[in-house]
């Protein structure tokens, strides 16, 4: 598949998702949520994996791999980010956690060796001004009371550690390791240490009957995480670290119109210029500077 179709499946799907995590949250607990969430998803890819023909044998080394991939990117990650959803607006959320692109860069430059290329530095910080220019208002009204700062730190931490996982799953394709079996044991594994943080912490396994719930349910296991992180996954993979992350900063402006028609948001000249900076600041990244030509003397 072209990138430019795993770069907006990645943004679609993932823009879509923050709305869906909000139809999760009140009847059960997030942990719960998380479980049967990672838990279909898992079996989804490992029938995926069996139908396709796709070997999911590994040596006891790739499985500690695929392990850690799925502790960082399928469990850690999203236990603190459903936390701290509890705390926070979704578009708060979202702004934090579009800075895993800055994080992306960071760690990409720090461990891997990874050239900060100035367009891609300038484009993710034009991109995480327009964020902060679209969710104002949310941020001006932020006041750091304790559960405040508490839910900016969940989702914070959760960003950092879905960052780690991205530079994780890196790191697995260039050993070899295919994003279709890794994500699956990844899923497995993710699923299992989600299980035991619910178990540790004594909570109850219900489930909510509601249509809403279910079908939020089954988008996010199958959309937002079968095919967004095996699309993401991917687009790592061939482009970069710090390129592929630009999509957590476009996808914002997905949520921020999936709110103007399911929770009536009202656009003001503050969250159109947002808009304008974020779309600007995607065409940065995703564009390559021009090689300055010398123009040859004629004979």
């Amino acid at each position: 598949m072209a990138n430019f179709f795993l770069y907006l499946t990645t943004v679609l799907v993932w823009g879509s998702s923050w709305l869906g995590v909000k139809y999760q949250l009140g009847v059960v607990d997030p942990g719960a949520s998380l479980v049967y969430r990672f838990a279909i998803s898992a079996a989804i890819m490992v029938g995926i994996c069996v139908v396709t023909g796709r070997s999911l044998r590994f040596s006891r080394r790739q499985h500690g791999q695929m392990a850690l991939q799925g502790l960082l990117l399928f469990c850690l990650n999203y236990s603190l980010i459903y936390s701290g959803t509890q705390y926070l607006t979704s578009g708060l959320v979202a702004v934090a956690f579009s800075t895993v692109s800055v994080m992306n860069i960071a760690l990409g430059a720090l461990f891997y060796g990874i050239p900060l290329k100035p367009r891609v530095v300038a484009g993710s910080i034009i991109g995480l001004l327009g964020i902060a220019l679209v969710f104002w208002p949310e941020l001006s009204a932020f006041d750091l009371s304790r559960s405040g700062t508490l839910g900016l730190l969940l989702a914070l931490g959760g960003t950092l550690f879905a960052a780690f996982g991205m530079m994780t799953s890196g790191r697995n394709q260039k050993l070899g390791l295919p994003v279709i079996q890794t994500n699956a044991w990844g899923m497995i594994y993710g699923t299992g240490f989600l299980l035991l943080i619910s178990l540790g912490r004594g909570i109850a396994f219900d489930f909510d009957p509601a249509p809403l719930y279910i079908g939020s349910l089954l988008f996010l296991a199958i959309f937002s995480t079968v095919i967004g992180f095996t699309c993401y996954l991917t687009l790592l993979g061939r482009i970069g670290p710090d390129r592929a992350a630009y999509a957590s900063v476009l996808f914002p402006i997905v949520a921020l119109a999936l709110s103007t028609i399911f929770e009536g948001f009202e656009w003001t000249p503050l969250a159109a210029a947002g808009v304008a900076l974020v779309l600007f600041g995607n065409a940065l990244v995703l564009t390559k500077a021009r090689p300055n030509v010398k123009a040859t003397p004629a004979n």
